[in-house]
């Protein structure tokens, strides 16, 4: 059976079409601007805070300290000192994303790397094996604590504040009070304390940022294909190149030479940092391009509409945990490796709360439902930048707890009205 239109009305559906389309091709990339400008002001932030507030320091800092804060050697340090937070932060994205928490992740990390250090140091194991073993306890730390949270229904507070003390005395245990077990595998110890030769370093940034300019075009050009809503093309590109501005600009200033002596080449990117974006995109790839992904996002935004909509609710919670502390394992070892050596107090102190206050200030927010992975790399950049440029100032230490606060309960507070805001807009 025919179904054309009368020719009139076809017409007049063409010329409307046409007209539309006009439209939106000329407007695109101003609606486009306009669209993220009513975002922003209905609470939608994301991490424009936390891109504004690094942006901001590092000009505070480097109009301070001009010949130190953006050295070559200052460079280095800071992101082989932000390489254990920005894991660990990682990993606490996930379980943040349900509006949960773990206490327990700092000292998780430490006594994985207690595990890993005493296989390597005392029983002579190769590292694959000391690695492989520390991830699985890690992972059985994790089930425990996800595994009491989600079918139990303890809160997470108290279950991670149990394990927090009770992990700490396992580390105890396994390196005695005021013991030290140094950590002297060369892979290991390379992590934080080796560079990458600088042709290796310069291919794989060139890889990386033609990689992600290929895969935002082909996302783009599918969804033009199938008459989905899609960003303009111009600004598809814009982000490729600062993206690919980014990762050349950074490798280029981890290639210059730092070394104090003319007669030693010390340059190249820390192995760390490729590490870092490995995890990166495999965990922003399962956020976003996952049913797993969608899953938690789900769970995290209403856990009992999702449960109504045939989500496993109670393997969502669990796997959060195993993931937070998998990635803690990964955190302790890298700190390992920077300090060459495993004590008692590993991953405690400040360490679990600059890695929550690193996915915070990043953007993840604390009620749960929003997040990216990037955010523990914005976060944990500025939380660095923060203890890297005071230090270089010769600040108090009582000063830099009270600075480092101010920041986590500003970054809380705008999450706190920014939810406000979605609230009142519907949103």
């Amino acid at each position: 059976m025919s179904t054309d239109l009368p020719e009139g009305k076809e017409t007049a559906v063409k010329l409307a079409d046409s007209d539309f389309s006009a439209d939106r091709v000329e407007h695109d990339a101003r609606s486009a601007l306009l669209d993220y400008w009513g975002r922003i002001r209905a609470g939608e932030l994301g991490a424009l805070p936390a891109i504004l507030g690094l942006a901001g320091l590092i000009v505070l800092f480097f109009a301070l300290r001009p010949n130190t804060f953006l050295s070559n050697q200052n460079i280095a340090n800071l992101f082989t000192q932000a390489l254990p937070i920005v894991i660990l932060a990682m990993g606490l994205v996930f379980v943040l994303l349900l509006g949960e928490i773990d206490l327990s992740a700092g000292v998780a990390s430490g006594v994985c790397a207690a595990v890993m250090a005493k296989l390597i140091a005392d029983s002579g194991q190769p590292w694959y094996v000391a690695v492989i073993s520390a991830l699985a306890v890690g992972v059985i730390i994790g089930t425990a604590i996800g595994w009491l949270v989600a079918v139990i229904r303890i809160p997470s507070f108290v279950v991670s504040l149990a394990f927090f003390l009770g992990i700490q005395g396992i580390t105890l245990k396994l390196i005695g009070d005021g013991g030290t077990v140094p950590v002297r595998d060369d892979f290991i110890v390379a992590l934080a304390n080796k560079n990458m030769p600088v042709w290796l370093g310069w291919t794989l940034a060139a890889v990386c940022a033609v990689g992600y300019a290929a895969t935002q075009l082909l996302r783009w050009r599918r969804q033009q294909a199938r008459k989905l809503h899609s960003r303009p093309v111009e600004l598809v590109v814009a982000q490729s190149v600062v993206v690919a501005a980014a990762l050349l600009l950074g490798t280029y200033l981890l290639s210059q030479d730092r070394a104090a002596s003319p007669l030693i080449f010390l340059g190249g990117v820390p192995w760390g940092v490729p590490l870092v974006g490995v995890l990166l995109i495999v965990c922003t790839f399962v956020l976003a391009r996952t049913p797993y992904g969608r899953h938690i996002y789900a769970v995290g935004g209403n856990a009992e509409a999702a449960r109504r909509a045939g989500i496993n609710v109670t393997r969502i919670k669990i796997s959060v945990f195993i993931i937070a502390s998998g990635f803690a394992a990964v955190s302790g070892i890298v700190a390992a490796s920077r300090l060459n050596s495993v004590t008692p107090d590993a991953g405690g102190g400040n360490t679990l709360l600059y890695a929550v206050g690193a996915a915070v200030i990043g953007g993840t927010s604390l009620f749960g439902g929003r997040g990216k992975a990037r955010d523990a790399v914005l976060g944990g950049l500025v939380i660095a930048i923060i203890d890297n440029g005071l230090g270089l100032l010769g600040t108090k230490a009582y000063l830099s707890f009270l600075i480092t606060g101010v920041v986590l309960l500003f970054a809380a507070s705008i999450d706190a009205l920014a939810r406000r805001r979605r609230s009142n807009t519907g949103r």
